[in-house]
């Protein structure tokens, strides 16, 4: 099913879709990428636009990103019992709405 679906002009997501090119819509794609935390091996799994956020979080404040995982991992998991993903997801678009 494609994501280009016609939609009432009003309607912001049909815009959204509709403005997307080929190259955006990779971003829909998800991606795993593995880290170690405190000595634990763990795979996460976010959509590639989830990663292109955390690369820039990363580059932002100078950390590596295996650095910055770890950091959100041990602040949002007291809120957020074993979901790193959803962590991960949450902090992004935080982010996007108060530095973007």
């Amino acid at each position: 099913m494609s994501i280009y679906v016609e939609l009432e002009a009003a309607d912001f997501l049909g815009h959204m879709f509709n403005a997307c090119s080929l190259d955006q819509v990779n971003e829909f794609i998800p991606e795993r990428r593995g880290f170690r935390i405190h000595g634990h091996s763990t795979t996460i799994r976010l959509e590639r636009v989830f990663w292109t956020v955390l690369e820039d979080m990363a580059e932002r404040t100078g950390v590596p990103l295996p650095h910055l995982v770890g950091r959100i991992h041990d602040q949002c998991l007291v809120a957020n019992d074993k979901n790193i993903a959803s962590c991960l997801r949450v902090i992004c678009m935080k982010y996007m709405n108060i530095y973007a």
